[in-house]
């Protein structure tokens, strides 16, 4: 689909000089002559992106940005102004106003495909992000209700979001690297959405049913989330959070670096955490205690590159400063 642009300009030898080349460049192009007319024509037309000049007669390119802004429906158009390269007090007040960006004229025809679809690649970079962004807390509260019914593991989900993020950070991983871990992180256990409460509750110990129940969860999650292409990334977080480094883990029994990096970081997240507050059939243990045991755990149980990166973040106050968000609820008023 084409994308949509008003350009606002009272010189209509230039306005059709530059329609023109939007036209040819794959743009569907609306005119107007100044403020009043495009304010008209946007009561029918939302475009893309609004190439405005400064001075026109009626109502100038000001005058009609401050009028754009003040419609919520029109509010997150971009907005170019075209201005004169002597007129700085024209930029000046444009930027006052918050304009985005600026075409000095006279305008070539590389300069100005160049603005224009570097702006709009902007504006949709910007929705993934506020997209992702409000999927992301959807996903939160989602995972945070399946472990609600765990009433002795509140914060969980957004507990080992944070420390397999600060983990990934340390080991440098790049941002989409980190994206992936923290989808991954928010959904490890999603498949306990159908483990029966009776059995998540259950203080007495658990039957050999009961545990393959519980062992089942990471392949209920991969099947829930498999033909779901934005949350793929995840999979193998869900899967492999279980394994452990020796191969005594669960599903597959995998070993070593067989196991995804991400399963690795987000199995050292969800152990510590679940070590440091108190469970149905045990105490809380201190964090020093559970550092040291998560310390002894490396080559055995876990990744030794992530424990190396635990470790440092443990010696900064990072670890201790995630354990703190949140306080955990008296179980003994409940």
């Amino acid at each position: 689909m084409k994308q949509t642009i008003l350009l606002v300009e009272d010189n209509l030898i230039l306005q059709d000089a530059l329609k023109e080349i939007l036209t040819l460049d794959g743009f569907h192009v609306f005119t107007a002559s100044n403020g009043i007319a495009a304010l008209a024509t946007l009561k029918v037309v939302l475009p893309d992106l609004i190439i405005s000049d400064i001075s026109m007669p009626e109502m100038d390119g000001h005058e009609f940005f401050s009028a754009v802004r003040e419609q919520p429906k029109w509010v997150t158009i971009p907005f170019i102004f075209l201005t004169a390269r002597s007129n700085g007090e024209g930029f000046v007040k444009g930027k006052s106003l918050g304009a985005e960006d600026y075409l000095p004229k006279p305008i070539n025809r590389d300069e100005l495909v160049t603005t224009v679809r570097a702006r709009l690649k902007r504006v949709q970079q910007l929705e993934m992000a506020r997209l992702r962004e409000a999927y992301e807390a959807s996903l939160v509260m989602l995972t945070n209700a399946i472990e609600a019914r765990d009433r002795y593991m509140p914060g969980h989900v957004d507990r080992v979001r944070d420390y397999a993020e600060a983990i990934g950070e340390q080991l440098n991983w790049d941002k989409a690297h980190l994206q992936d871990l923290r989808l991954g992180a928010i959904l490890h256990d999603i498949g306990k959405i159908y483990i029966d409460e009776i059995i998540l509750r259950k203080e007495a110990p658990l039957s050999a049913q009961e545990w393959k129940i519980i062992r089942s969860h990471p392949e209920v999650g991969v099947k829930m989330l498999k033909d779901i292409p934005y949350l793929a990334p995840a999979i193998p977080v869900i899967h492999y959070h279980h394994e452990r480094w020796d191969g005594s883990g669960y599903p597959e029994g995998l070993q070593g670096e067989a196991i995804p990096p991400e399963a690795c970081v987000v199995a050292v997240a969800d152990v510590f955490d679940a070590m440091i507050n108190t469970r149905i059939y045990r105490n809380a243990h201190s964090l020093e205690e559970v550092h040291q045991t998560i310390l002894e755990g490396s080559g055995v149980l876990f990744s030794p590159q992530v424990i190396e990166a635990f470790d440092q973040l443990w010696r900064e106050g990072a670890i201790q400063e995630i354990a703190k968000t949140g306080e955990l609820p008296n179980l003994e008023d409940q």
